[in-house]
């Protein structure tokens, strides 16, 4: 080995070393904060499973037999019940209010929604709705596909459309996506939007063929060619 190569080499062990004791000069230096960073981190993480295994898997409990109760209510139609309780269980609202950390509490804002939705209350219907948060796919099928509802009801056919077409988007779902493609290709064509209706009709047609709503697509499609051909 060349003297160069040995220079070399004793400079790097020098270095590293010089590093070490850096370092060990700085945690000695610096002991009490690095002990309490340490000891932070680890009371955090005790709190988090704490408050995850004490507080709020017992509050999910509670309030899924509270939404079963109300969940009992909307079966039976007793929209008002459902959603405001019936003086012994709570309704979707105050589940939402009561249990907003939880899940269940998560899930009432969209029963309260749909609860809404049917009563006639438009605008409470949307702020429900608006207020769910999913990540589940038909879930997003089936609260924009509400919310579409509620602006048509409100003679608000532009957000109604643009709604329903999130809710066409949202998933593949054979079962709940066919009902809003038909929804929103009615709607379109009623605005004069024949492409768009098109659009709708003819994924309608070609990816949910064994979907009774797409038992009208042909019908559909072809009321639109006789529109496009009288238009030129």
């Amino acid at each position: 080995m060349s003297k160069k190569e040995t220079e070399q080499k004793e400079e790097v062990i020098i270095d590293v070393a010089a590093s070490l004791t850096k370092a060990e000069a700085f945690v000695e230096n610096n002991k009490k904060i690095i002990t309490y960073v340490v000891a932070g981190v680890l009371v955090l993480v005790a709190g988090y499973f704490g408050f995850t295994k004490l507080y709020l898997e017992p509050l999910e409990r509670e309030a899924q037999l509270e939404l079963f109760k109300a969940q009992e209510n909307l079966d039976r139609d007793s929209l008002r019940l459902a959603l405001n309780g019936d003086g012994v269980s709570m309704g979707f609202l105050e589940i939402a209010e009561e249990y907003s950390w939880t899940k269940a509490g998560n899930l009432s804002r969209y029963y309260a929604g749909v609860c809404y939705l049917q009563l006639g209350e438009y605008e409470d219907a949307i702020r429900q709705m608006d207020k769910f948060s999913t990540s589940d796919p038909v879930f997003k099928v089936l609260t924009n596909g509400v919310i579409a509802d509620a602006f048509l009801e409100l003679n608000q056919p532009k957000e109604a459309l643009e709604y329903y077409n999130k809710a066409v988007n949202a998933s593949d779902n054979e079962f709940v996506v066919p009902f809003y493609l038909k929804k929103a290709g009615m709607l379109a064509e009623e605005q004069g939007k024949l492409k768009e209706a098109r659009r709708y009709f003819e994924r309608l047609k070609n990816e949910f063929p064994k979907s009774q709503h797409a038992l009208d697509a042909e019908k559909f499609l072809a009321r639109i060619d006789a529109k496009e051909m009288n238009s030129k």
